[in-house]
């Protein structure tokens, strides 16, 4: 390291340095005998001695032990010839104690021709000390790999050490005297000076300064940590400004490289949460669009096999086949048109060959193009109109990938970057795919979900009648809701009995789907068989707990009521379900207290009958639970609102059926059986 002494500072009226005064150096003059003729006042706080005391002292006498005296006059001889000599030599201390002192001597001619001996000495172990400081401050700015630079009062360089040299780019002698925008013009020079002028004015440090710029040294710009600090001498005086540099562009990468992975995990934390909230095949296609975006794409879409959609099944796309995809979402990270440019959602579009997203289904692998251009865009593109819109947006990213569930395409999830200026590298690649896996596990599961829902659907309503059959005096009306999400037991029926005698019964079976329809089924045919028998409620009940109870854990309740429009009564036995409702024809409508019984297939408990005058104009409701039980509330709140809405029911009882399920359960997530039977006037 050079000094940091400004450019006049050799002048006569500059200030002195403080390094003599740590040193403090002695002088002293011998005459040519080798008495004291000059004594500073140095001396004395070297060797202890005033200068009364010391002048016109033999020098080896006064400050040399005896033993030493002999090496003390040959040195003086030596150096009266003319010699030179430097060195350690003990001296003694006024106290009698003896002082290693370091010294400088020469020979001096007075006016006359006679040799005098000047002698420069300090304190030897001072001089050590110093040394030290120096060899290790000097280690220290040259060896670290941090760069160091000093700099005067009008920023230009006064050195640099070795490490900010590599920097650079620029050797030291190539700076020195220059201002830091004349050597490195690429840098952020106007903040670094201002920071500069900042700390020189203030004396206030500035740490971890960041810069980014490029140096000669690179090709590419770095990221820069770097340090003020004022120099001030022991006065006060500012000497000119120190600045230390580190290079922390991996630092700074590794730390953005921590955060990005931070953000991956935070996304594929969040699918996990809003993926797969419901087994709706298309709620799960928008929650997969609505995560992509804007955390991995600008713009999303969702497309699934038609085949999937339509049928629940998987056909695979082979060979040179078209794929046939429906759109069940799409999002954008922001407002724009590009995004009619994605399918329709809800339409179908055919996929040639050679188009990416085919490719992407028939070989099950992601399909990245960093960068797009007007030939692969009308690859990705269904036509040459979507083309042109989807790069007049600013598409220059492309990425698809199947969603992949136990080994099956179901479809894909494609992604554009238009704002978001980096491509899609293998990092967006392997979140992609993470999302997409989890979202292809969902689909599927919805798929399946939805195929079983069909068939029980379907078989459900296989098995229950197509209308209510017309019966003597009795006006019927029937209802039956499929839950939203999972199709159940809950059953009616309809059975003639006699001359002015009709069955009615209303039925659930504990349990969902395939399983608990086959049961109803059961249950349902074999109720009709037994009321061929015409047998009274509690017996028809006593031996459908039977059969009940052979079908292993099947669970149902069920009530049962023989109408007799002849005699106006009417007869019921319940197996633990809800209570009917009747509605007598002055309006007035109450919870029938029917004998309480078990659940069918519990087995061993017998049923009661309770018998209920039945006259013209009255109304009975049959129900199951699905259509008066709230989750979160009281089953009582449901029942007193059926009974109101029977009390003010109009004369049309398809009306009323229409209007009871309007206000009680426009959007079931129960299944819902309702019959209605009103005796005629």
């Amino acid at each position: 390291m050079h000094g940091y002494a400004t450019p006049d500072s050799d002048e006569v009226t500059a200030a002195p340095g403080r390094l003599l005064d740590v040193l403090k150096v002695a002088a002293v003059v011998l005459d040519a005998d080798g008495y004291i003729a000059l004594w500073s006042p140095e001396n004395e706080h070297l060797l202890g001695y005033s200068p009364e005391e010391a002048l016109g002292q033999r020098a080896d006498r006064l400050l040399v032990t005896r033993e030493n005296r002999p090496r003390a006059r040959e040195l003086f001889t030596q150096v009266s010839s003319g010699a030179r000599r430097a060195g350690v030599f003990p001296l003694r201390h006024r106290d009698g104690t003896e002082r290693a002192v370091e010294f400088r001597t020469m020979r001096l001619l007075d006016s006359e021709g006679r040799p005098h001996l000047l002698g420069i000495a300090t304190d030897a172990t001072t001089v050590r000390g110093v040394e030290r400081d120096l060899a290790l401050s000097n280690s220290l700015v040259n060896q670290t790999p941090v760069g160091i630079a000093v700099f005067d009062n009008d920023l230009r360089w006064v050195g640099v050490n070795p490490a900010l040299e590599r920097m650079n780019g620029v050797p030291e002698s190539a700076v020195l005297g220059r201002r830091v925008g004349e050597v490195l013009p690429d840098l952020d020079v106007q903040a670094i000076e201002a920071r500069m002028r900042y700390v020189l004015e203030t004396g206030e440090p500035l740490l971890d300064q960041q810069t980014v710029g490029r140096t000669a040294a690179d090709v590419q710009d770095r990221a820069y940590s770097e340090s003020y600090h004022r120099i001030e001498d022991s006065d006060g005086r500012v000497l000119g400004l120190a600045m230390s540099v580190l290079d922390v562009t991996e630092r700074q990468q590794a730390a953005a490289e921590v955060a990005e992975a931070r953000q991956r995990l935070a996304v594929i934390a969040d699918a996990g949460v809003r993926i797969g909230t419901t087994l709706d095949l298309r709620q799960t296609a928008r929650e997969l669009a609505e995560v992509a975006v804007p955390h991995v794409a600008d713009l999303a879409a969702v497309d699934v096999l038609e085949s999937v959609v339509a049928h629940g099944a998987i056909t695979p796309v082979t060979g040179d086949a078209p794929v046939e995809l429906r759109a069940l979402a799409v999002a954008a990270g922001y407002p724009t048109d590009v995004i009619h440019a994605a399918d329709p959602v809800g339409e179908v579009a055919v996929y040639g060959s050679s188009r990416m997203i085919t490719q992407c289904v028939r070989t099950a692998q992601p399909v990245l193009v960093g960068r797009v251009d007007g030939r692969m865009m009308r690859r990705i593109a269904r036509d040459a109109r979507v083309a042109r819109m989807l790069l007049s947006a600013g598409v220059h990213s492309y990425l698809a990938l199947p969603l992949m569930a136990r080994g099956k395409v179901l479809g894909t999830l494609t992604l554009y970057r238009t704002v978001n200026e980096r491509p899609f590298d293998e990092q967006d690649r392997v979140l992609a795919s993470e999302l997409a896996a989890r979202a292809a596990i969902s689909i599927d599961n919805a798929r399946l979900y939805g195929r079983e829902r069909s068939a029980a659907l379907t078989l459900q309503r296989s098995l229950l009648p197509s209308a209510p059959a017309r019966q003597e005096a009795l006006d019927i009306a029937a209802r039956y809701l499929p839950a939203l999400s999972e199709v159940g037991g809950d059953w009616y029926d309809v059975l003639p009995l006699g001359p002015g005698r009709t069955g009615l019964i209303v039925g659930d079976v504990m349990g969902k789907g395939v399983q608990a329809a086959a049961i109803m089924g059961q249950l349902s045919t074999a109720t009709r068989a037994l009321a061929r028998l015409d047998l009274p409620p509690d017996e028809l009940l006593r031996h459908l707990d039977d059969i009940a109870g052979s079908l292993g854990d099947a669970i149902a309740t069920c009530v049962y009521a023989v109408c007799d429009v002849r005699s106006g009564t009417c007869a019921l036995s319940s197996a633990g379900h809800l209570p009917p409702v009747l509605t007598r024809g002055d309006g007035t409508a109450e919870l029938v207290d029917v004998p309480g019984g078990v659940p069918l297939g519990v087995g061993g408990v017998a049923f009661g009958t309770v018998e209920l005058p039945f006259a013209a104009g009255s109304l009975l409701a049959l129900y199951t639970d699905g259509l008066v039980e709230n989750r979160g509330e009281p089953i009582d709140r449901g029942l007193t609102a059926l009974t109101r809405l029977l009390q003010s029911s109009g004369h049309c009882l398809e009306e009323t059926s229409d209007t009871v399920l309007r206000a009680l359960r426009p959007e079931p997530d129960d299944d819902v059986a309702l019959l209605l039977v009103r005796t005629r006037v």
